[in-house]
């Protein structure tokens, strides 16, 4: 299973949402730039970038640290938040933006969004499926968009996309540990997707339960910037 870094962003420095709430935000001393030269240091292939703002807001606002930490270091991003239109994706494809993650816009507009993948292709997308009691929430986490998490699954896969982003907002930046049931339910419906988790990581042996139910990846956030997890033994399971 692939380990992927993550460094959240709001106001340009890193921050951790508790349960996708604004109002209970953590900012970390280091910036996005330092950590994700740390990742690379460490060995990662991939991190996976999300501007939280954008997000909420529909409006990209961090292109220019995109372009800084490419310019940087030799590593691949994966990038969610604030994308809805398709000048957006052509900008972050020329910023070097390897993976894009896309969540509103496949529920907003569907016109679009089945335009864009087809254009660029299934393999440069993430779709983004953000989960409350099997519900998937848009815009930032902030609204309910009334479809189920099953039945979106099923119509990304449809348009031949492979590879979700799944993420259980009620155990997003908890440290309480991961949906476990949730993702063997997915693979169990859905067994020849690619599916990254998200959502709750706090310690190695989180991600080995992961491991257990043959997910493709797994996003781990505050357990790194909170040194619950280390790095060397991080890698060692998967970058």
């Amino acid at each position: 299973m692939l380990i992927i870094p993550a460094i959240d962003i709001l106001g340009g420095k890193v921050v951790r949402l508790s349960k996708g709430d604004f109002n209970q935000s953590t900012f970390y001393d280091f910036s996005p730039l330092e950590l994700a030269v740390k990742y690379f240091s460490a060995g990662f292939e991939w991190i996976h970038i999300v501007d939280l703002l954008g997000s909420k807001e529909g409006k990209i606002g961090i292109q220019n640290l995109l372009g800084e930490i490419k310019a940087s270091v030799n590593i691949k991003i994966e990038f969610g938040g604030g994308i809805r239109n398709e000048t957006q994706i052509e900008e972050l494809i020329s910023l070097g933006v390897d993976r894009i993650v896309v969540g509103s816009l496949s529920i907003t507009n569907k016109k679009l969004f089945e335009n864009v993948v087809s254009k660029f292709s299934p393999e440069k997308f993430i779709a983004a499926i953000d989960v409350m009691n099997e519900k998937v929430f848009i815009k930032g986490w902030t609204e309910d968009s009334h479809v189920g998490l099953y039945q979106h699954i099923e119509y990304c896969s449809l348009l031949g996309m492979k590879t979700f982003l799944c993420t259980d907002i009620s155990k997003d930046g908890t440290l309480k540990g991961p949906n476990n049931d949730m993702y063997k339910n997915i693979m169990t419906r859905f067994p020849k997707i690619n599916v990254i988790a998200s959502g709750g990581i706090s310690s190695i042996e989180d991600i080995k339960k992961l491991n257990e139910h043959n997910l493709y990846a797994a996003v781990v956030g505050k357990a790194i910037y909170e040194n619950k997890i280390n790095l060397e033994e991080l890698v060692k399971i998967g970058c």
